[in-house]
């Protein structure tokens, strides 16, 4: 009688986590380049911004752009990817902050871009020596208070993308024809979102962008002759503005906004975590903020400003829900490209402003929806936590509404008011310290989330 061979008791190999999941290339390029397309005028406007204050001429602006570009696509391959102790190895694109434009200028008119560049490595260096801290009191960090900074990182953009659309500088964006092309991108994200199949879906930002596009060109408010005056290639010189300088006055400044910085990178990494199921723990945040410290230091060497996490991201992978980080490690390696061939820069360039405002309008809302889904985990019916989330929204909403309401202050008080963001995270943070972590708590019915 034959005798059986033992069963093999052993479990199936485990699924790859959608994280780790490699698309095939025809998929993951079209995929990419949505989080480029998406991302690109947050990239550009940062230097754009501090260039036109500082009354750079334009060769100069165009090379602070291509740095701009360089470094974005370096450290999202970081982040992505990761690298030893450097990197969450999440879905995440980096790109410069826009909580550093106001002390750039300033420090810039006063000592020049050197010392912006020489003060962005000093607060690089600063966030690799304390992300290991950050990592020990995350616990500080609950869903009270990062569903609040995620959410007015998301609501406090929203203006940006209605700058986009109606033109805020830009001819092409004014008018009705502009709202109107606005509002058919919206609708054809929507509409791309509940028709379409699934795999089609997952397009639906590009799909709006390029049908957005062609609109345009009926309507008149596409405007592609950049495209040709281009160089076809360039490379980006980190010595156009000389060695970076190191002014103590800069560099407390800059590294109060990366204080600022850190607290926004610690929420979109865990909203990222908590949308693909994976990383957020403290190690993952530890890895995610050195991987901002150290492309914030290389940023500095390269004559460009301080790297975080884009909350446009958060935005883009719930809208798409593809998860995967090589997905986005190939939108790094885009922007890369972007900084050495100006001629596709241009071409990305040209998207309409009212087609990026429709789109920027659904990422953005998308990533305050994702702060309210984390908020929601809180137990809001303590009233201590809505007075938190209260004030903090209050607060943290009054430097959009009302830029001008600090005006008073003196500038190194302005320099955090002045962000949303910023004062959104204190105020949460504060006040969930003070009513959770200091002296006598209230007790809290068992099965209920404290904060």
């Amino acid at each position: 009688m034959a005798v059986q061979p033992p069963a093999d008791t052993r479990a199936p190999e485990a699924a790859a986590h959608p994280v780790d999941v490699r698309p095939p290339l025809h998929r993951m390029v079209p995929l990419s380049l949505q989080h480029v397309l998406v991302a690109y005028s947050g990239l550009a406007t940062m230097p754009l911004l501090v260039g036109v204050a500082l009354d750079l001429p334009d060769d100069r602006i165009r090379l602070l752009i291509s740095a701009n570009l360089l470094v974005s696509g370096l450290a999202t391959l970081l982040q992505t990817l990761g690298f030893k102790w450097f990197g969450a190895r999440l879905p995440i694109v980096m790109g410069s902050t826009f909580t550093a434009i106001t002390p750039a200028v300033l420090i810039g008119q006063e000592h020049g871009l050197a010392a912006v560049f020489g003060a962005t490595i000093v607060a690089g260096l600063v966030t690799v020596a304390v992300a290991p801290w950050f990592g020990r009191i995350l616990h500080l960090f609950p869903p009270l208070v990062t569903g609040s900074v995620i959410a007015v990182i998301g609501f406090s953009l929203v203006p940006s993308a209605a700058g986009l659309i109606t033109g805020s500088g830009n001819e092409g964006g004014s008018g009705a024809r502009g709202l109107a092309l606005a509002a058919v991108t919206v609708v054809l994200v929507v509409l791309v979102e509940r028709l379409a199949p699934p795999a089609m879906a997952r397009f639906s930002v590009l799909v709006a962008m390029a049908a957005g596009a062609l609109l345009a060109v009926p309507l008149g408010l596409f405007d592609g002759s950049a495209v040709g005056e281009a160089q076809a290639l360039s490379v980006p010189d980190p010595t156009a503005f000389g060695a970076p300088t190191f002014v103590v006055s800069a560099i407390v400044a800059l590294l109060v906004v990366q204080v600022v910085n850190m607290v926004e990178s610690v929420g979109d990494t865990l909203a990222v975590g908590q949308i693909v199921e994976r990383g957020d723990d403290p190690g993952t945040v530890v890895r995610a903020l050195r991987a901002d410290g150290a492309a914030t230091v290389v940023s500095g060497g390269l004559s460009s400003f301080p790297i975080v996490t884009f909350g446009q991201s958060v935005g883009l992978l719930s809208v798409t829900r593809v998860m995967s980080r090589h997905v986005v490690a190939l939108s790094g390696a885009l922007m890369v490209l972007l900084a050495f061939v100006p001629v596709f820069g241009a071409a990305v360039a040209a998207v309409p402003g009212p087609v990026l405002g429709g789109v920027s309008l659904v990422t953005f809302g998308t990533v305050g929806a994702v702060g309210l889904r984390i908020l929601s985990r809180a137990d809001l019916s303590d009233g201590r936590n809505l007075l938190t989330a209260a004030l903090a929204f209050g607060l943290g909403m009054i430097p959009v509404g009302a830029p001008d309401f600090y005006a008073p202050l003196p500038s190194y008080l302005r320099t955090v008011l002045d962000s949303g963001i910023a004062v959104t995270g204190i105020v949460a943070f504060t006040l969930n310290l003070l009513f959770h972590h200091t002296g006598h708590t209230r007790r809290v019915p068992r099965g209920k989330e404290q904060s």
